[in-house]
């Protein structure tokens, strides 16, 4: 090919793909016809001059899908892309993942049990109605009178059974009691009870972890005593689950705290149909790591990052092992 063809045809491929000038534009600029665009465009890519490059994000997630389900024996795993390792960016749309693979398996019948969250609120919201009957939905622990942080509890009922064409049964209660006794005591009365039992018969749990820091929600509604918290610092405490506490090996951290939380024991989410763990971001990945390893969820819905971290995370410890 003479230099001045090569040369024409650079020129061509450059004022197309990088100066996104239509071939009606290039032809009118060059003097000539736009079929002699076209095919000088197609020579381009011939003669290797144009070479396209196309990033499908979505094989390199399904990948790590599959990864992440393999080394941690989950049922299922869906590993969602996200232009920002945002924490808002992740939950939005790892929140309007969940609703959809949500909407596909509810069934005539089922039980929703829920907790809640920022996390959960954006599944909730992007949940679709769905023509199924006689489903319930059920909060599955209790929840926060004081918190800097809404925890959007009564609107995650609310849209899911709305969703589902149904009434919410509601747990309105704190968190987690001062005292154990009261706690039992309150656990023991026939209508909280009736609420507790419905949640630990659901077949589709939905929930998140929330991290252990000064910024979550639990320590920030004033739970913890400081006795408390020192013994959960000591006990390594990664995260939480329906407001119980747990450690990178899945175990609970402190049991005394654990008797005086109100909610499903983390022991019966492993039963589920279907046990749906929603969360990402970097803050999340020694809490969803200590999940997986606690055998909590059998579902995961993450984000390309926290998918690779937690692989990593895994690869670490069978070296240290």
């Amino acid at each position: 090919m003479s230099e001045d063809k090569l040369s024409k045809l650079i020129e061509v491929a450059k004022l197309y793909y990088q100066f996104e000038l239509s071939q009606q534009q290039i032809a009118e600029k060059l003097g000539i016809s736009r079929p002699s665009v076209s095919r000088m465009l197609q020579q381009a890519k011939e003669q290797g001059i144009v070479q396209i490059k196309i990033l499908d994000q979505t094989e390199g997630s399904e990948r790590l899908a599959e990864l992440v389900k393999k080394k941690f024996s989950l049922k299922d795993c869906l590993v969602i892309p996200v232009p920002d390792y945002h924490a808002d960016v992740v939950k939005t749309e790892l929140g309007k993942a969940a609703a959809v693979y949500v909407g596909d398996i509810v069934q005539n019948g089922d039980v929703i049990g829920t907790t809640w969250g920022t996390t959960l609120y954006e599944v909730a919201q992007h949940v679709k109605p769905k023509n199924v009957k006689g489903v319930s939905v059920v909060q599955l622990n209790g929840g926060v009178s004081y918190s800097e942080t809404n925890t959007y509890a009564s609107d995650i009922l609310h849209f899911i059974s709305s969703a589902f064409h149904t009434v919410p049964h509601f747990l309105p209660l704190p968190a987690i009691f001062d005292h154990p006794k009261v706690a039992e005591a309150i656990r023991s009365d026939r209508h909280i009870k009736r609420v507790l039992d419905l949640g630990k018969q659901c077949n589709i749990a939905l929930f998140t972890v929330g991290e252990f820091n000064e910024q979550s929600t639990l320590y920030k509604a004033g739970y913890f005593t400081t006795e408390d918290l020192s013994s959960l610092q000591e006990h390594h405490a990664v995260g939480d689950i329906c407001s119980r506490v747990f450690n990178q090996n899945g175990i609970i951290c402190n049991e005394e705290i654990n008797k005086r939380t109100i909610g499903i024991d983390l022991v019966d989410l492993r039963d589920k149909r279907h046990s749906i763990l929603i969360a990402g971001g970097a803050s999340k990945v020694e809490g969803i790591y200590g999940a997986l390893i606690g055998r909590f969820p059998n579902v995961l819905i993450t984000d390309q990052h926290t998918a690779q971290a937690l692989l990593e995370m895994e690869e670490g410890e069978q070296q240290i092992g």
